[in-house]
């Protein structure tokens, strides 16, 4: 079924493919062309020259071959960019252990306000950003500029002197780090077709969960070293050499990340065809072939007049509040009553077991081509983690549960397209502005009206993916009865294009 945000593909790949200048002859054939903008005309389209002539063996060589290449070119940047977009957003929490509340007085809620103010400029910006990026076709300019500029906002964090300066600061963090994850998340479903994008999505979620244990690392290693250092704070020097490292990255990007297959220099000809051509034949249409024709206004109706994208967001959203205990983890870990550089480092653990879980749980989604329990199983373990978190103040289990929450949470098959993905995140991500303030030092150490909401979102989101599954279920006999279905094709067609040909169906 359809993964925690775009797996169902039920919005049709609107796409963008980078260059208005780009022009046919660019590709050699005219399959390939530019069509004209049109809502209501869709291609009968035929695989190009280069990959018609080619026998089923040599197809799938070379395919494997080209899924390496597109492997090798985009993870390893949108990784270490995502890793560091996570840890720039989320190293206020390890900071406060380092003593950031104690030097800006924070006192109260303070603390949990300039946690929680990140996410209302983080939710403005992620429709308006994802159509930006879908208009311009130019991820490998947009994506690393936008990394600058954040970086540069995170590294100034460490000027904050009061509490109005830092919630100044979070919030314009937010604003700007909008783009990045809805971001790279279409961008890599412009790349990839649908049975390889669960397994490179969660590969991109683990550097998320990898920051966090490189947060809790770092932290350490700045507290223990360079605390007082020419006069300045730990936790000031976390924000300088964190965002010093956000901004390097960021220029290096420039020089690798590609735009997509019909502009990419490092595609043979063969290659750019078939990359053009396998994403065709996967849902019935070519990504990205004209800013002309990637209007706002068809793409928000693409989205929001979509019933499947509403269940999406409510089991999306359930799945973010159930994890947003990771928002506050050191504050959590803090109360099994160890010394402040060991509670950073029991920080670790847990979130090197979620990338663990998180690579398997989806690999193994992707080779099944299940997804349903894939997405459930793990919800089931947090529930179980929250219950036992609230419910007792032994050291062990209370550590134990530590451990399971966070792959509970974040293990699963995430993936959607363009407005549809971002407003979802978005949407999904409102749960983070109230959820800091169920955190107070005060509730510790058991925190029982957190968890407790924790457990019952989690379970919401467990209804939310059976709902879903339920109706992809409906969908995809009305598809084998060649029956229209709104949302996922155009109104009086049942499947488009190549698509018709190979079987469409949703994936369960």
């Amino acid at each position: 079924m359809a993964s925690k945000q775009d797996e169902d593909d039920s919005v049709p790949r609107s796409g963008f493919n980078g260059d208005d200048k780009y022009n046919a002859e660019n590709v050699s054939d005219t399959s390939l062309e530019n069509a004209a903008p049109s809502s209501s005309v869709r291609r009968k389209r035929e695989a190009p020259p280069l990959v018609r002539d080619l026998a089923p063996e040599e197809r799938e060589h070379l395919e494997k071959r080209l899924v390496r290449k597109i492997d090798f070119y985009l993870l390893p940047m949108l990784i270490i960019m995502y890793l560091m977009n996570y840890l720039d957003r989320n190293n206020i929490a390890a900071a406060r252990i380092a003593g950031l509340e104690d030097d800006l007085g924070l006192t109260g809620s303070q603390y949990l306000t300039c946690l929680s103010i990140l996410f209302v400029g983080y939710i403005l910006m992620q429709v308006p950003s994802n159509l930006f990026l879908n208009k311009i076709g130019k991820p490998a300019l947009y994506l690393p500029t936008v990394m600058i500029v954040w970086g540069v906002i995170s590294a100034a964090t460490a000027e904050a002197k009061s509490f109005g300066g830092l919630v100044a600061i979070r919030f314009f963090l937010g604003f700007v780090e909008a783009a990045y994850f809805p971001g790279c998340l279409f961008f890599l479903s412009s790349w990839y077709t649908r049975k390889e994008l669960g397994l490179r999505v969660a590969i991109l979620y683990s550097g998320s969960l990898a920051s966090g244990a490189f947060s809790g690392l770092i932290t350490a290693g700045i507290t223990g070293n360079l605390d007082g250092a020419r006069g300045i704070a730990a936790w000031r020097w976390l924000f300088i050499i964190e965002g010093a490292i956000t901004v390097f990255i960021a220029f290096s990007a420039y020089f690798i990340l590609p735009n997509f297959p019909r502009t990419t220099t490092w595609l043979k000809e063969d290659e750019r065809q078939l990359a053009i051509w396998r994403l065709d034949e996967d849902i019935g249409e070519d990504d990205w072939t004209g800013s002309q024709s990637q209007t706002f206004a068809h793409g928000l109706k693409l989205a929001f007049t979509d019933v499947k994208m509403y269940i999406l967001m409510v089991l999306v959203f359930c799945f973010v509040a159930s994890g947003t205990v990771t928002n506050l983890f050191p504050t959590v870990v803090e109360t099994l009553g160890y010394g402040r550089i060991d509670t950073l480092l029991l920080t670790v653990p847990p979130y090197i077991l979620g990338v663990i879980t998180t690579f398997l749980n989806s690999w193994h989604a992707d080779r099944t081509g299940e997804r349903y329990f894939h997405i459930t199983l793990p919800l089931y373990v947090a529930v179980a983690a929250f219950i036992i978190a609230a419910t007792t103040t032994a050291t062990a289990p209370r550590y134990v549960a530590m451990m399971l929450m966070v792959p509970g949470v974040y293990t699963g098959p995430p993936s959607k397209r363009a407005a549809a993905l971002a407003a979802i995140n978005a949407v999904s991500n409102a749960s983070s502005i109230y959820a800091s303030y169920m955190y107070p030092e005060s509730a510790g150490p058991r925190y029982i009206v957190a968890m407790s909401v924790n457990c019952t979102t989690a379970f919401i989101a467990i209804v939310a993916a059976t709902v879903l599954r339920f109706l992809l279920v409906h969908l995809n006999k009305k598809l084998e009865r060649g029956e229209p279905v709104k949302g996922a094709v155009s109104v009086g067609e049942a499947v488009p294009g190549e698509a018709a040909r190979k079987g469409f169906r949703f994936v369960l």
